[in-house]
């Protein structure tokens, strides 16, 4: 039976999904916690597939005969390992780690913040097991580099599932692959079987741990409080500055 050829109508609805997502806000603004999952679903399914072939030997599912439990575990490592040490790269540079901008005066793109918490080597001191075996007490890391450990952990376990999914779709219409634009790798579309569920944990997981308080909601969640609650926060937060030397007492007193 011939591959499904990939028609360009279903591109075209794909990037516009994207689009739309992005939009929404489903990916962060930051190219960091964008790349950081999308290559970690990558090394995966690289990863899983080396220790598969070098050292598989247990069956993992039905549904792709090929996988191995050797290559679910020795990817799951190797994602971990990869995530974290990306991010480290990742967080050194500010393109990585501020929105991009694009400025209408010069007509080009442009990238200047001061870096969130977020991406500023913090020190952390290590469990007791694991200070006994590196023999160090404190390490110095990137916040996001913990979080990267989550990310990658999920596309690990979780994101083959994507894969599993299609699989089996695939086999109910006896195919192997979508298509085959990419030689032996199969269609577009069969790139990002994982993907779809890794996007949706990562929109998920930024807005619940990462995504700091947006200033416009904030503001909004003020002007429904009470008139005495306004002025309570209004005067806290005058003093508040005032102390900070970002407010002169003579402006704090007008």
């Amino acid at each position: 039976m011939p591959l499904v050829e990939l028609n360009p109508n279903w591109l075209v609805l794909f990037l516009s999904a994207v689009i739309q997502m992005i939009d929404l806000g489903f990916f962060s603004p930051h190219l960091n916690r964008f790349i950081v999952p999308i290559s970690c679903v990558i090394c995966n399914d690289i990863m899983a597939y080396m220790f598969g072939f070098f050292f598989g030997r247990t069956p993992l599912i039905k549904l792709s005969p090929k996988k191995t439990w050797e290559g679910f575990i020795g990817g799951l490592f190797a994602t971990i390992v990869f995530g974290i040490l990306l991010s480290y790269v990742m967080a050194g540079y500010r393109y990585f780690v501020c929105p991009v901008e694009f400025n209408n005066d010069s007509n080009s793109f442009q990238v200047d913040c001061e870096p969130s918490e977020l991406f500023q080597l913090q020190e952390y001191t290590l469990p007791g097991v694991l200070e006994s075996v590196t023999g160090w007490t404190t390490v110095r890391l990137y916040p996001f580099q913990i979080h990267s450990i989550a990310l990658s952990s999920f596309a690990s376990i979780v994101g083959p599932f994507g894969g599993f999914f299609a699989s089996g779709f695939k086999r109910a219409f006896k195919i192997k692959d979508f298509a085959n634009t990419i030689p032996g790798h199969g269609g577009i579309m069969d790139r990002f079987d994982c993907q779809y569920i890794m996007a949706t944990f990562v929109n998920v997981y930024i807005a619940s741990f990462i995504r700091g308080p947006n200033p416009s909601k904030v503001v909004q969640q003020l002007l429904a409080l009470r008139s005495d609650q306004q002025l309570y926060i209004f005067n806290s937060l005058k003093a508040h500055l005032t102390e900070k030397g970002l407010l002169r007492p003579a402006e704090a007193a007008a």
